[in-house]
């Protein structure tokens, strides 16, 4: 029986899913050997001492690797989970018996926001986001707290545009690293992360054959490529649509199909949309899909899917299996609703594998590490990862892998310099 734990640094749904949930750490700690160097490395070098970091972060294995290593540099860590289906209850249970975390499955919007607020009673020094509602809620909440703030991080693309506006807009407080941007994060977690994930998700929810199927993606980004990329593997049918011609335009000859979502929608099995951006999917769509549509969202926030109009036109609503919600039409029609519109890869499954967080939470270390070093001489700012960094941590997920690469001899480094060479 569920037994909620309730003390002044923590709030979990189940302390007795501890001992599975270290089990599950383990398991990723012998996948993440970029981490697990830089972690023993810091262990020693104690990079992080004296600094308070409030995570806003999903709480799966991974998370929770990272989460070890900043402790292991020094850090007090207080944590909450970044979207409210997405926390593993298990791992939330074993990271509270080491560190501060408010978070658990099936939080509501309040109490999303009240986890989030409890994570900054410490006064955090440093900030660690994925989506930017906790750097929000320090700027419009707790602007006094940004006073005391090295700097912070941010995971995701959508919380990376967020922040530029803010920047932009000259409302930032504190710099900013943009995690996201890095080449080992962007062209990594992003493709192969979400494509695989979101695929196992959608999977899980629903156990039907995506062999022949027509699967439209919405968005041609890192992550719509990593969807497409998967499903086309797995036999279906890829439709992209798009705003952006340059991004449709990679999709048409990588061999997909392109056309508006008006048209795809009358043709498509299953719908996944990874634009960041509200109403992609709405009610002219849900009207025009065909009987037994799947829909499901793997973008950060659930506003992809328009689900207000969903529910205004259905007949009748039901949970059909975990994580599938059928809606009924009049004549017979069925709609089926993955994970509540929320992103299908981590409400549905267990997120991206343990290899790509590796490299993605290399750079939030490491990010975290130089804001504690040079954050306070750092403008209010939006900064990229230095590529130097990149190319040492694929280097080292590279090692890890067994696998060497040519080096450039004396003269083919003064040819790649000599402007004056031609035919």
């Amino acid at each position: 029986m569920n037994r909620e734990f309730s003390l002044s640094k923590s709030k979990v749904k189940d302390t007795s899913l501890a001992a599975q949930g270290r089990l599950k750490i383990e398991w990723a700690e012998s996948r993440m050997p970029v981490l697990m160097q830089l972690k023993k490395a810091a262990e020693k070098t104690q990079p992080l001492k004296g600094m308070r970091i409030a995570g806003c972060l999903h709480v799966t294995k991974e998370t929770a690797v990272l989460v070890r290593t900043l402790k292991a540099a020094g850090a007090e860590v207080s944590w909450s989970g970044c979207n409210p289906l997405s926390t593993q209850d298990d791992i939330a249970a074993a990271l509270a018996e080491e560190i501060s975390i408010y978070a658990w499955y099936g939080m509501s919007k309040d109490d999303f926001y009240w986890a989030i607020d409890r994570t900054l009673d410490f006064k955090p020094t440093l900030t660690l986001d994925d989506g930017a509602d906790l750097i929000f809620t320090v700027h419009s909440k707790y602007p006094e707290l940004s006073k005391e703030i090295f700097g912070g991080t941010e995971e995701t693309t959508t919380g990376v545009h967020r922040l530029r506006a803010m920047a932009k807009d000259g409302a930032l407080k504190y710099p900013v690293i943009a995690v996201n941007d890095a080449e080992t994060k962007w062209d990594f977690d992003n493709v192969y992360g979400t494509g695989q994930s979101s695929i196992d998700g959608i999977i899980r929810a629903t156990n039907v054959l995506l062999g022949g199927k027509v699967f439209v993606v919405a968005g041609f980004g890192h992550c719509g490529r990593g969807c497409a990329m998967r499903a086309k593997g797995m036999g279906a049918r890829v439709v992209v649509t798009e705003v952006k011609p340059t991004a449709a335009l990679k999709a048409v000859l990588e061999g997909y199909e392109v056309m508006t979502m008006d048209e795809a929608s009358q043709i498509g099995d299953i719908f996944i949309t990874a634009t960041g951006m509200k109403d992609v999917i709405v009610e002219r769509h849900f009207r025009s899909m065909k009987n037994g549509a799947i829909v499901c969202n793997t973008g950060h926030y659930d506003c992809e899917i328009n689900l207000n109009q969903l529910k205004e036109i259905a007949t009748d609503w039901r949970e059909i299996r975990p994580n599938n919600e059928e809606y009924s039409f009049t004549q017979g029609k069925k709609i089926f609703i993955l994970a509540q519109g929320r992103l299908v890869n981590l409400a549905a499954a267990e997120g991206h594998p343990s290899e790509v967080m590796d490299m993605s939470f290399a750079n939030q270390f490491l990010g975290m590490v130089r804001l504690a070093k040079e954050g306070k001489s750092m403008k209010p700012a939006v900064y990229d990862i230095d590529p130097a960094q990149d190319q040492e941590i694929a280097q080292v997920k590279l090692n890890s892998l067994g696998m060497k690469l040519d080096q450039l001899t004396d003269e083919q480094k003064k040819y790649a310099d000599d402007y004056s060479s031609g035919t």
